[in-house]
């Protein structure tokens, strides 16, 4: 009897732990997929705000196509983890449509046709996008979503408009400086900007453009600079001239 007691005792105690190991390890899973669907969820945002920021800006077809691609993948995985959400379900019907009305062979926007926002906060956005954009290229290139041929074709392209909203905003502001008549600043922002032109080891045809109408603006800058220098010389020589003259003319007899 005592036997028996001792057994039903033990099959108690190891049912218990059984259970509260399986209760331990139900409870880790469900952790860690919370954990993975508020990750996919940050995926789905991130890549959503990017997609309206780049909106100021042209953008290809293909590169388009990664990104909703990407919410698309985030949440069919956000549905294999909880299969139970109606909502998900509609989402994933309508990434894929979303992917599917892409035409990949549609031509790019070109970048000549895009312009500046006049708002200094919506350029630092613009560029903020286009930064963010080249790092979800690069890590969709680097989960072999994208392929290595279209990878650098899109990031060349976005380094590109990277570069042409550097140097325009800089362009802007040398010549706002220029028409305040404050000569120094406009020397700055022009040759900062026909630094970053010559930076490139492949320069385009706006490139080259650019860089030729900016250093012929730098010239005429330059150039100012000078005359203006060789007025105030001109201005104290003939200050301390008439300081001397004072001092070594004659007295006046009274």
């Amino acid at each position: 009897m005592f036997a028996i007691v001792v057994g039903l005792i033990v099959t108690l105690v190891v049912v218990a732990i059984v259970i509260n190991a399986f209760q331990q390890h139900k409870a880790k899973i469900e952790a860690e997929k919370r954990t993975e669907i508020a990750k996919q969820k940050s995926i789905i945002d991130e890549t959503e705000n990017v997609l309206m920021a780049a909106s100021q800006f042209p953008l290809s077809p293909k590169l388009v196509w990664v990104l909703h691609q990407r919410v698309q993948n985030a949440l069919k995985i956000m549905l294999e983890l909880n299969p139970s959400l109606p909502e998900i379900r509609q989402r994933v019907k309508d990434a894929e449509a979303r992917v599917q009305s892409i035409d990949l062979n549609s031509s790019a926007s070109e970048q000549n046709s895009f312009s500046l926002p006049d708002n200094d906060k919506m350029i630092i956005q613009m560029i903020q996008a286009i930064k963010k954009l080249r790092v979800l290229l690069r890590s969709e290139h680097s989960k072999g979503k994208v392929d290595t041929q279209m990878y650098m074709q899109e990031d060349r392209s976005l380094e590109r408009l990277q570069l042409r909203v550097n140097v325009e905003t800089l362009a802007r502001r040398g010549n706002a400086a220029l028409s305040s008549s404050m000569l120094g600043s406009a020397r700055q922002y022009f040759e900062k900007a026909i630094g970053a032109l010559e930076a490139q080891t492949q320069p385009d045809e706006y490139m080259q453009t650019r860089h030729a109408e900016l250093s012929a603006r730098l010239q005429e800058i330059q150039d100012n600079l000078k005359n203006v220098n060789a007025q105030d010389r001109a201005r104290k020589k003939a200050e301390e001239r008439d300081e001397l003259d004072e001092l070594f003319a004659p007295k006046k007899k009274w």
